[in-house]
């Protein structure tokens, strides 16, 4: 086996996924603990700790308790190299979360055992059934008062119509937490809670035969209710079949408390047992290996101004194929040229490390001078793939946004493009007018904010916004068709995207029915193509 090939085996990628609060960050953070990329870990909310979650490294992210932006964060654990996609739970970055899920090979999916399924982990497990990407499930949170496990177990069961394996089964939940039962080592591990989470824990281990340390350890009651949990397990349960994990089936279940570091290693290591090394990607009528030679990749995320010293955009890329290597030659499909991708870099959130040589598995960030959009192809130059495009959500809000001080034209500009071009929101302008007042689509309220936030913190501008009654937008796809000759109701309104496609905005899906019944011929997209 080549040096190349064994560096790809032992490659994982994966991503986090929840509704928000089911303590995504938090395991994140845990798992890094374990990897030894940190000593110590933070929290999301950063006060019983005193200190932030590493992959929150914007400061909003901080001040909100919330992620809003993917982070990548690579370590090394027993020989395996793993690279962590986690993603922002809340609705309105849900874009951004199904970008960064094209990116992966697995996912993680963390359950508050208070909740169960949550809107939007039932939105998020649909993109991955859609792809066929093995889900992993962490229920989290048991120190506290807890739904029963084997509701919990139905509900998953029935809501996403897979089968589900328990691969540890807790004993008790919230004070009367004990700890869990694994399974596969026949085991108990004994849950301490008199630490914040912030260390490596050492679990207590003890089998089911040993009564007398049971009764000590757990009680009598819990030890006879385990018994009989773990009888039932066995005789009705799922048989364990990895074919079946692998193909997104069967989704093995772990109980844990991420805050309390309890139950994460031997979730780490079960997971990495169960996971496969990077899959092929499809690139149009081909299927690209990822021991292919050649180097592939796709961008899926861009993000500007994460150096807040030097203004930079960086290029997230997903590495498909073959090996990277700083300073080589390489081919971008869509910009149709050759380029050196420069500065390559390994992540930690916001923290980076020059690299010289990366794998097919791998997630890198590359400067960006601003050729680079969300699905574009970088590969050899012999090789001449393109992947697969990556959809993008039709803006659902839409609002005017001006600034107030009319000499920060410039900075303005500057701002709004970047912001969209890492692909948050949309922008859009009225014809025939500068750029004094722009019209922002977004998929939820919260990314307003964002982008509010964003420009006065990193481009010092302050803006104001309103409203617009806009619902629906539809890109017109009649070339040579001029909107002002269109028969169109009172409230729709034309506008142009940056790439100068024009497009019709509806207060109501009744306007569009409208514009087509009126409009003989007129043919209308959900989704741009460029």
């Amino acid at each position: 086996m080549s040096e190349m090939q064994k560096q790809i085996e032992r490659r994982r990628t994966f991503a986090i996924i929840s509704h928000p609060d089911a303590g995504k960050t938090t395991l994140t953070e845990k798992l890094l603990l374990y990897g030894g990329a940190i000593q110590l870990a933070g929290s999301v909310k950063g006060k019983a700790t005193a200190r932030h979650a590493v992959s929150d490294w914007m400061e909003l992210e901080k001040q909100r308790g919330i992620s809003i932006s993917s982070s990548v964060m690579q370590f090394e654990y027993e020989g395996y190299c793993i690279n962590i996609l986690d993603t922002p739970g809340h609705q309105d970055f849900s874009e951004d979360t199904y970008r960064t899920l094209m990116a992966a090979d697995s996912a993680v999916m963390v359950i508050d055992a208070a909740k169960g399924i949550e809107p939007q982990t039932r939105k998020l497990f649909k993109i991955c059934a859609m792809r066929n990407i093995p889900i992993f499930t962490f229920i989290n949170k048991l120190d506290r008062e807890a739904r029963s496990p084997y509701d919990l177990m139905e509900e998953l069961e029935n809501e996403f119509g897979i089968g589900t394996y328990p691969m540890n089964w807790p004993i008790g939940c919230g004070i009367d937490f004990k700890g869990v039962y694994d399974r596969e080592k026949r085991e108990i591990l004994a849950f301490n809670e008199f630490h914040r989470g912030q260390n490596k824990i050492k679990a207590i281990e003890c089998t089911l035969d040993e009564t007398e340390k049971l009764d000590e350890l757990i009680g009598s009651k819990l030890r006879e209710t385990l018994s009989d949990d773990i009888e039932l397990l066995d005789g009705a349960g799922y048989e364990f079949d990895i074919e079946q994990v692998r193909r997104g089936k069967l989704s093995p279940v772990f109980f844990g408390s991420a805050l309390n570091n309890f139950g994460i290693e031997p979730f780490l290591e079960s997971f990495l047992k169960m996971t496969m090394p990077p899959l092929p990607r499809i690139a149009g009528d081909e299927i690209v290996d990822p021991f292919n030679e050649k180097f592939s990749a796709f961008v899926f995320k861009i993000q500007a101004n994460m150096n807040k010293a030097h203004r930079d955009r960086i290029a997230f890329m997903r590495i498909c194929s073959g090996k990277f290597e700083r300073d080589k030659e390489y081919y971008h499909v869509q910009g149709g040229k050759a380029i050196r991708l420069a500065q390559p870099q390994q992540l930690m959130a916001s923290e980076r490390a020059i690299i010289n040589e990366a794998y097919a598995g791998d997630i890198i960030g590359v400067f960006d001078p601003g050729i680079f959009s969300i699905g574009d192809t970088i590969c050899d130059k012999t090789m001449k793939v393109e992947f697969e495009g990556i959809p993008t959500f039709a803006p659902e809000i839409f609002a005017a946004v001006e600034r107030i001080d009319t000499m920060k034209r410039k900075q303005f500009e500057k701002g709004i493009m970047q912001i969209a071009q890492e692909g948050a929101i949309q922008i859009f302008h009225e014809p025939y007018t500068g750029v004094e007042e722009i019209i922002v689509g977004v998929v939820g309220v919260l990314q307003l904010e964002v982008l509010e936030y964003r420009l006065k913190n990193e481009y010092g501008v302050d803006v104001r916004r309103r409203s617009l009654p806009f619902e629906v937008v539809r890109w017109i796809d009649n070339e040579g068709l001029n909107p002002n000759d269109l028969n169109l109701t009172s409230d729709t309104k034309w506008v142009q995207d940056f790439r100068g496609n024009n497009l019709l905005l509806f207060t109501s899906e009744w306007c569009v029915n409208w514009a087509l019944n009126k409009n003989e011929g007129l043919i209308l997209r959900e989704f741009n193509k460029d």
